[in-house]
């Protein structure tokens, strides 16, 4: 995986990104007596769900219509053996969600061998639970990489490494600060750092590893 951008907000400068982690037990195909394949099934295209949300609209709209996938991603994305489906659980009203989905949007909009479905919370809650972030909690958007059998070959939660390892030694002392100092961040990275990490996932995935990376 290429090296993630060091980026300073308020004087504080971002740690590097975490090495992916293999999926540990319990991340498997079965959750809550569904399988990966109906919870899949049940998700709905990344357009269903700009359309149906009402909390951070402008934001998604902005981030999806007028973003695009740097060249680069684009090149790696496209050289990728295989097909590969995005399970993507997320809630409009969530700041990490707006900020990453939109861009995996794009990347399976690009990528004839990438699809993306979304699921809300209530759905994907025992997959949620079984891909708890670095500090213990289930948490939007947890992203899973399904093989063409509906099989899990990788997962990626809530933020980008780099972001999850500044918010976890930063947040409670920032207080009311925190949530400007990440918007921020997510402005100035412009969804290259999730694409490169769920990319790397895929990448892995294609070469027959699973990793999961939670920052």
């Amino acid at each position: 995986m290429t090296a993630l951008p060091t980026l300073a907000l308020a004087g504080l400068v971002m740690l590097p990104a975490a090495v992916l982690p293999a999926c540990g037990p319990g991340e498997r195909g079965e959750y809550a007596d569904a399988s990966l394949q109906e919870i899949y099934e049940q998700g709905v295209t990344f357009q269903d769900f700009l359309d149906q949300a009402t909390r951070r609209k402008n934001l998604w709209t902005e981030h999806y219509g007028e973003s695009s996938v740097p060249a680069d991603i684009l090149e790696r994305a496209r050289a990728v053996d295989g097909s590969w489906r995005i399970l993507a659980i997320a809630e409009d009203w969530c700041s990490d969600s707006v900020n990453t989905i939109p861009f995996l949007a794009l990347l399976a909009d690009a990528v004839p061998a990438i699809e993306l479905r979304v699921v809300d919370s209530e759905v994907g809650e025992a997959i949620m639970e079984a891909h708890l972030t670095p500090d213990g909690r289930p948490a939007t958007p947890t992203v899973l990489v399904l093989d063409d059998a509906y099989e899990e070959v990788g997962c990626w939660v809530e933020r980008p490494s780099s972001l999850q390892a500044w918010a976890l030694e930063n947040r409670e002392g920032l207080g009311d600060d925190f949530m400007p100092q990440k918007m921020a961040w997510y402005k100035d990275d412009a969804g290259r750092s999730t694409l490169d990490e769920v990319l790397a996932v895929i990448e892995a995935a294609a070469a027959g590893q699973s990793i999961c990376t939670k920052g």
